[in-house]
């Protein structure tokens, strides 16, 4: 009989432990590590503007309790409290939250911060999405680390369905060399790695500088007369209007003298959420206009 009641026992405690294990939830971030939450995030921190959306489009609704500067949409994002901008934190602050949950942007936060933040204990997600499928499975893991699976599966299916109608009506439209323009002083591009980039093929465009091994390089003038693209994108919010004004100088370039210059909001063609699609859609629109024309 004691031998019955000790198997007994010790088959519960197996039992009691699978299901405490089968509780943990477990997410492999875009650096392909494992991320494990005992309990849905209750407490999280962004520390980028498209991070902040991403949650928001997953699910979260009071779970965010610490934004970086630019956190500006939905609406209700603007009401939580800052911890300092993307590229420099404030850790105190941070640790005074006392956060379940950190998801961070590795190509924008510095690795030192996010590393010490590693080491003191805090669960930390890397959100790196580079394409735009990377969007739809961005939403649906980080609902499963908010446990709103339903919310996040929806939104991501909802994405995906308006990504594959884009792509279909946009994938036999003659080819429109495209020049993106990220900042005027420098002058910055994006090479083909970029989001961005892949919103101008999603359109039927070429991105003139997809072939640099640099993320976001540095060009010049003379550099973008040799491809004299068909088309220049500035990708602009309202303080920088006269950057369109800027390009009526260098007439030697088709796009100039053709009136191909345009304009996008940034932060509908940047950031890697729901809304590139509507920034898809003007840059599509644009260049549909130019083969009109031709």
């Amino acid at each position: 009989m004691a031998m019955y009641f000790m198997r007994l026992i010790s088959g519960l405690m197996l039992y009691l432990i699978a299901s405490v294990v089968n509780a943990q939830i477990q997410v492999q971030d875009d650096l392909k590590r494992t991320v494990v939450l005992q309990a849905p995030a209750k407490r999280i921190i962004s520390l980028a503007p498209h991070v902040t959306e991403l949650l928001y489009a997953a699910g979260a609704s009071d779970q965010l309790v610490g934004v970086v500067n630019y956190s500006d949409y939905p609406e209700q994002a603007k009401k939580i409290p800052q911890i300092g901008s993307s590229s420099k934190f404030d850790m105190e602050k941070i640790v005074s939250a006392k956060p379940d949950l950190i998801v961070a942007w590795k190509s924008g936060n510095p690795d030192g911060q996010v590393n010490e933040l590693i080491k003191l204990g805090f669960t930390v997600y890397y959100s790196e999405p580079r394409h735009l499928d990377d969007v739809a499975t961005n939403i649906q893991r980080l609902g499963q680390l908010l446990a709103t699976t339903d919310i996040a599966n929806r939104v991501a299916q909802e994405y995906t369905r308006e990504l594959n109608r884009i792509r279909t009506e946009y994938k036999e439209r003659k080819k429109i060399s495209v020049f993106y323009q990220v900042w005027n002083r420098p002058l910055l591009t994006i090479n083909g790695e970029h989001l961005i980039s892949s919103v101008i093929n999603l359109c039927g465009g070429e991105n003139v500088f997809a072939s640099s091994k640099i993320f976001v390089p540095q060009v010049n003038v003379e550099a973008i007369i040799e491809k004299d693209p068909q088309v220049i994108v500035v990708g602009m919010n309202e303080d920088r209007k006269d950057w369109l004004d800027e390009w009526q100088q260098w007439k030697a370039l088709s796009a100039v003298k053709n009136n191909h210059v345009y304009s996008v909001n940034a932060d509908l063609i940047v950031r890697h959420t729901p809304r590139v699609l509507q920034g898809a859609r003007i840059l599509c629109n644009d260049l549909d206009e130019v083969r009109k024309k031709k």
